[in-house]
């Protein structure tokens, strides 16, 4: 190998990681971007409700005797005018029924139901090729999205980038999940996971800013053609730079039921401990959901005339990576002492804290919604990473990806599409009563629901032997005993000896890893730091 070549070969992985993250930003700013353009895409393609808005931002809105907010018909709005100038206009607002189905079931229906699919096939094909096919899909959806001239048009080619970017979690959660070692694994899914956030932080100031210079006079389309286009050539690099992983399994291999028979997705996504998790995660995602459907929106219609574009980019990336980091390192330090039970509770902590700021974010002036943003946003999003880190932790290798597609479509569905129902409570109750209920209030939902899948988890695995019971039911591994992590355990209850084929119950202690190496002692991988069999 050529000497520098051979230097760089160790930074392979962190490649890796880099160019799948960069993919689901891309992926995930195309996905966020009707959020910030969606005013200037309604005026233009004719889709939601109209409303009296701001029209300049000579004034400030303390100095107007009357908030355009307030009217609600389109003479009294043009009639609305301060020392002879007029201040409001009645147009399209962006918002309204047309958006949110837009924003979120389009995407939501398609991304879900085709994920599953991906899950199942990541588990079988070459991931590395499905992912770079399912990166170009999307990229070029999203360029395509920069030309239509119909609401309905942009509605089908929501559906083509939903459909490719789905494949961009099971698939790249399976490659990490085989490259990199346990102690990392965490904070490795909570970096790519964040590229949900960095993604939608990004569309604030693209949407925003690059739609106002309008280049070429193409306005918002711009945002769409140029974020298409990058996807195109990260597409490009992951197909011919990234290498498909020897497929290994994170605890001692395969897993069996008592029978003998291997785990069945079915098996693993009826566990008390999975569905509690799933419909934690599915409430923290529709909190989250909700406030990046709505935020550009929301402050754009109480504060317009304060531009907090660059402020809610600061405060999604900048804090918001922080938090991504802190929650991956001490969710992997801890579970070494407390077992998976560890990351299900710091995802409950984490989220509690965050709620009461995030009833701020949504209740203060722009300084203090700004303040109490970053504050919440430091300990929220903690959780995505986490999250996931359980799931390839208490599942086993043969339906590992097909269980992060089936968790992802309830994720999704549920989380994804809650946030429809912003619009009929906000008629009811008001926009920023409706925003509260969605966004803080899920937040502290999803604490409590975490909180108690802390006790379907159990704590730091021991190495004493399970009792024989060679006349259970094939699902007996599965009911009897809580979902362990760690070292995935709960679905190793037998061993096949080679020499025999028959099933003998070990202590843990004797069992043999993998490669052969007795587990009570470390490889020399593992003492070298490289890749374990455990991996």
């Amino acid at each position: 190998m050529i000497p520098v070549l051979e230097k760089l070969s160790g930074f392979y992985n962190s490649y890796v990681l880099a160019i799948l993250t960069v993919g689901y930003i891309l992926g995930e700013l195309g996905h966020y971007l009707i959020g910030v353009t969606s005013k200037q895409t309604a005026i233009e393609l004719d889709y939601g409700d109209h409303a009296c808005q701001q029209n300049t931002s000579m004034f400030h809105r303390q100095e107007l005797p009357t908030q355009c907010s307030a009217v609600m018909n389109e003479s009294s709005c043009q009639a609305l005018d301060y020392n002879g100038t007029s201040y409001c206009e009645w147009n399209y607002n962006g918002l309204g029924i047309d958006y949110q189905i837009l924003a979120g079931p389009t995407f939501i229906l398609i991304f879900t139901i085709a994920g599953v699919f991906m899950g199942f096939a990541a588990d079988k094909y070459n991931r590395v090729k499905m992912l770079t096919i399912c990166t170009i899909i999307f990229g070029i959806a999203i360029i395509l999205q920069g030309t239509v001239k119909e609401y309905w048009q942009l509605v089908l080619l929501r559906m083509v980038m939903a459909a490719g970017e789905s494949g961009c979690n099971p698939l790249a959660t399976g490659i990490m999940s085989d490259i990199f070692p346990e102690d990392k694994r965490a904070l490795v899914m909570a970096i790519f996971n964040w590229g949900i956030y960095g993604g939608y932080g990004i569309a604030f100031p693209v949407g925003r800013y690059i739609t106002k210079l309008n280049f070429w006079n193409l306005g918002w389309r711009v945002c769409y053609l140029g974020a298409g286009v990058l996807t195109v050539i990260v597409a490009a690099l992951t197909g011919t730079t990234l290498k498909e992983p020897e497929r290994k399994a994170i605890g001692e291999g395969d897993r069996t039921t008592a029978s003998g028979k291997p785990i069945s997705l079915w098996q693993v996504i009826k566990n008390p401990a999975m569905i509690m998790l799933m419909i934690a995660a599915s409430i923290r995602h529709c909190g989250g959901m909700t406030f990046a459907y709505n935020a550009d929106l929301y402050y754009n219609t109480y504060f317009p005339d304060v531009d907090l574009g660059w402020w809610l980019f600061g405060v999604t990336i900048g804090i918001g990576s922080v938090g991504v980091v802190v929650g991956g390192i001490v969710s992997d330090k801890i579970v070494a002492k407390m077992g998976i039970r560890s990351r299900a509770f710091v995802l409950a902590v984490s989220q509690l804290i965050a709620t009461l700021p995030a009833f701020g974010s949504v209740y203060f002036d722009p300084l203090w919604a700004m303040i109490t943003l970053g504050l919440s946003y430091f300990f929220a999003e903690m959780w995505f990473g986490i999250v996931f880190a359980i799931v390839v932790e208490i599942v086993p290798l043969r339906v590992r990806s097909s269980t992060i597609g089936v968790f992802l479509f309830v994720m999704n569905n549920i989380g994804g599409n809650l946030p429809i129902l912003v619009d009929p409570v906000a008629k009811v109750l008001g926009y920023r009563g409706s925003i509260m209920i969605f966004y803080a209030g899920f937040y502290g939902i999803s604490s409590i629901l975490f909180f108690i899948t802390c006790f379907l988890l159990d704590g730091k695995t021991d190495s004493s032997p399970e009792p024989e019971s060679p006349k259970s039911h094939p699902d007996a591994v599965l009911n009897a005993r809580h979902m362990h992590g760690h070292d995935n355990s709960v679905f190793t209850v037998d061993e096949t000896l080679p020499s025999n084929g028959r099933p003998a119950q070990l202590p843990q202690h004797l069992q043999m890893s993998g490669n052969g190496y007795d587990k009570s002692q470390k490889s020399p991988a593992r003492q070298n730091g490289a890749e374990s069999s455990r991996l």
